[in-house]
């Protein structure tokens, strides 16, 4: 025996495991211990960090299996969560203990330990090589949509020479059903006391529950639902539920098996005596699952006592796993093959990981009409009613095309617009994981009342369309209704709430207990991500957009925010928006009694206000046209981050050339779709064209400026024109709301309006270019000065950024 190897050299090969490629990084210790995704087909999630310390559950983190915390203190965790195992080895007439994996050897044996991850990523080996003993112990985490978690291990004989062992292997610190992440990171050992773990001995199945639903009020509040664990492959084990006798064990002293165990966290251990024969190897599976109803546990139990070839049936269901995550990830073209394994790898990972954010479509261009008709009860209960011809006349499953004329031809406008905006996708399972705890996850693959499949998306604004542009390409037809669904989702004021959803959108709100909680617009993607889409939409179908310049087929999202007079912000360009409580309260109210256009702004009658393609655009750009300085960029004042912008160095009140940029190629592809266009004209909404007219005019006025250069003065004269006028539109709608009324807006103004805005764009960009490579950011300050106001920067230089912003292409990631 001899010194731990830390120094050991690490490396990453890519190997075969049973004819499966895998990833394995040998001497993996020798590393700081790093964060992993496990991946599923299905509805589990499982992180875990290469040390071994992990949380895994379905659906969300409220149906956990192991505690679900932030990531340092799951990476801490790994003694006492997730796998343990011990061995008693036979040696020289005596036993000596082996804990593979833990600290509390370290130094005692010769070891190697290595870590090896699919290629697919929904599998992960650990493993460690005893030198001293001869023997390697193996254990692997993967799913089954079936059975649960799966845990395979083996313990590996490398000598010439059969060995006795005694081992004890198992799971630690599993919770029951019914333990909320907020009360497990709270009250932690309050729900150690409402812990139940049984062992129905025949099934060697073992049972988590809590002995009542923990709730802070004198009334009965039973725990009908348990999480389990069993086992197969080791033949009449000895079973624990706890950790409490793993010193005994350590200690070399005799176990006691545990059928019944109150107050205790929960365990499950498998413990065998076993004779390993000559370069033999002994395997067992250990499975584990949340949420089971006493149905379910009785299945289960008959399964396990019944079924001769079930540890064959665990391994084909976890085969077809893969087989089907293999199959998602190909419908959206992740499967490639180069030269470059690596390069081939990194592409199915990256695409597995948009549409598990953004979410892949159920079967290609194909409609569910059961779906469809769920999703339209969700929008708007009387829209849904009036769908009731066209429903049913629509066979079970149709085509999108199908469903496009259909609604076209019932004449209801918003029963058209829902339809053009529907995507029937799945697999979306939102941004989130124990590093970021404030973005919740949720994985809805299933009903939680049938078992039968459900379509659902959502995702954080900026997440889920970056997401679609790359899933555009692989299925084109979509984009119309990925636009649709981007802009119905804006604002009158121009700017797009946080969170989109299948059942609309949602915003951020204050809570006065929460230190957290904290509102805002996220602007500055906003303009790329609808120009990438609008972008593809006219590459793919050339003159499709112009169909859409008059049709009022498009709507407003009522968030209940109110950005700041003009003035207001001046004085706190950190403090720009107010929330509205009342408005808050109404807009949900609405919701709930109409469904998800509940949340749509509506007229000064009160009937959800539609307007055509060229406002809604006309609103996004006249609201960053409304914050542009002259030779500095777009003011971000709404209060959230620019993660698009340099280094995320403008933190939500800064100046942004990174989105001047994606200005300028906004307003570059619309002058060069109006030069297309046959109309004349446009109707728009009054107050907006008001706000039209006010920016032109402050536009104009100063023209003469991009001659040369802007003073400060300059700079504050064209801000106060172009950012009062805004003002003014905001205060007409917060106060009184769209009246209804609309104008013609001739299109060769609005050519006009572009072109010159163009001017201003190229002039603030020439004023930006370095000579050193260096890219300007500002972050902006009003001063007062001889009686007036002027502009002020404070000018922080950037490296290497110049090329990369000027393409308009740098990730929000």
């Amino acid at each position: 025996m001899g010194d731990h190897q830390t120094a050991a050299s690490v490396d990453i090969q890519r190997v075969k495991i049973n004819g499966e490629p895998y990833f394995k990084i040998s001497n993996s210790d020798a590393m700081r211990p790093f964060f992993m995704s496990i991946v599923s087909d299905s509805n589990h999630w499982l992180f875990i960090a290469s040390n071994g310390g992990l949380t895994a559950g379905r659906k969300n983190s409220e149906y956990a299996l192991f505690p679900y915390y932030t990531d340092d203190k799951i990476t801490e965790s790994a003694e006492v969560t997730g796998s343990k195992a011990l061995f008693r080895v036979a040696q020289n007439g005596d036993s000596v203990l082996w804990e593979p994996f833990s600290v509390r050897q370290e130094g005692q044996y010769r070891l190697s330990r290595n870590l090896y991850k699919n290629v697919y990523g929904n599998k992960v080996r650990f493993e460690e090589v005893n030198h001293d003993l001869g023997l390697t112990f193996q254990y692997e985490w993967s799913s089954s949509d079936r059975f649960g978690f799966v845990r395979r291990s083996a313990l590996i004989n490398h000598t010439e020479a059969a060995v006795s062992v005694h081992l004890l292997d198992g799971i630690q610190n599993i919770l029951p059903y019914g333990v909320n992440s907020e009360l497990q990171m709270r009250s932690s050992n309050l729900v150690d006391a409402y812990k139940k773990s049984e062992l129905e001995k025949d099934a060697g199945l073992g049972i988590y529950a809590l002995s009542a639903i923990i709730v802070d009020r004198a009334e009965p509040s039973e725990a009908l639902k348990a999480n389990i664990a069993w086992s197969c492959g080791l033949e009449s084990p000895t079973y624990l539920l706890t950790s409490r006798q793993l010193d005994t064990f350590r200690k070399g002293k005799p176990i006691e098996e545990e059928v019944d165990m109150r107050a205790e966290k929960g365990a499950y251990f498998v413990s065998k005596e076993m004779e390993l024969p000559a370069k033999g190897t002994q395997e067992w599976l250990i499975m584990a699952d949340v949420n089971k109803n006493h149905a379910d546990i009785a299945r289960i139990m008959h399964e396990i006592q019944t079924s001769p070839s079930l540890a064959t049936e665990i391994e084909e269901d976890i085969r077809k796993g893969t087989e089907r995550l293999i199959s998602l990830d190909a419908q959206a073209d992740g499967l490639q093959m180069t030269a470059d394994e690596l390069r081939d790898a990194r592409h199915f990972s990256n695409v597995l990981f948009n549409i598990m954010r953004g979410g892949i479509f159920d079967h290609h261009y194909q409609i569910e009409k059961a779906d469809l008709s769920l999703y339209l009860a969700k929008a708007n209960r009387t829209v849904f009613k009036a769908a009731h011809q066209m429903l049913s006349e629509l066979p079970d499953t149709f085509p999108l095309s199908e469903l496009r004329k259909a609604a076209q031809t019932t004449g209801n406008t918003h029963l058209l617009r829902l339809c053009l905006e529907y995507m029937p996708l799945k697999f979306s399972r939102r941004h989130g994981d124990p590093s970021r705890p404030w973005n919740k996850f949720s994985i809805n693959t299933r009903s939680e009342v049938d078992g039968s499949k459900i379509l659902d998306y959502e995702g954080n604004w900026r997440d889920i369309f970056q997401n679609w542009e790359a899933l555009a390409h692989s299925y084109p037809r979509f984009v119309e209704s990925m636009v649709h669904k981007f802009l119905n989702a804006t604002t009158f004021d121009g700017y797009n709430p946080y969170r989109v959803t299948k059942d609309g959108f949602d915003w951020e709100t204050i809570e006065p207990d929460d230190a957290w909680s904290y509102i805002g617009y996220w602007g500055d993607h906003q303009i790329i991500y609808l120009l990438k889409l609008l972008e593809f939409w006219e590459k793919q179908s050339p003159g499709d957009l112009q169909h859409y310049f008059s049709e009022d087929l498009f709507v407003y999202a009522n968030v209940p925010y109110k950005i700041k007079p003009f003035e207001k912000i001046l004085e706190d360009s950190k403090d720009t928006i107010e929330f509205d409580h009342e408005a808050d309260e109404s807009i949900r109210q609405k919701r709930d009694q109409m469904g998800a256009d509940g949340a749509l702004l509506t007229d000064q009658s009160g009937q959800i206000y539609q307007v055509n393609f060229i406002e809604k655009m006309l609103a996004a750009l006249l609201a960053k046209m409304s914050n542009f300085i002259p030779e500095g960029g777009i003011w971000m004042n709404t209060q959230r981050p620019e993660w698009n912008d340099a280094n995320n160095a403008l933190v939500g009140n800064g100046v942004s050339m990174v989105t001047l940029y994606y200005m300028r190629r906004f307003l570059q592809f619309f002058d060069d779709l109006f030069a297309q266009s046959e109309a004349q004209s446009v109707n728009v909404s009054a107050e907006l064209l008001d706000c039209f007219d006010g920016i032109a005019k402050a536009l104009d006025s100063n023209e003469k400026l991009l001659s040369g250069t802007f003073s400060d003065k300059d700079r504050m004269t064209v801000l106060q024109g172009l950012g009062q006028a805004a003002s003014r539109y905001r205060a007409k709608i917060y106060d009184h709301g769209f009246s209804g009324q609309k104008h013609e807006l001739k299109l060769e103004d609005l050519k006009t309006f572009v072109r010159l805005s163009l001017r201003y764009l190229d002039h603030s960009v020439k004023a930006n270019e370095r000579k050193d490579g260096l890219y300007h950011a500002y972050n902006l300050m009003a001063v007062e000065e001889d009686g007036g106001v002027s502009i002020e920067y404070l000018d922080e230089m950037l490296e290497g950024q110049v090329a990369v912003l000027s393409a308009g292409s740098l990730s929000s990631e």
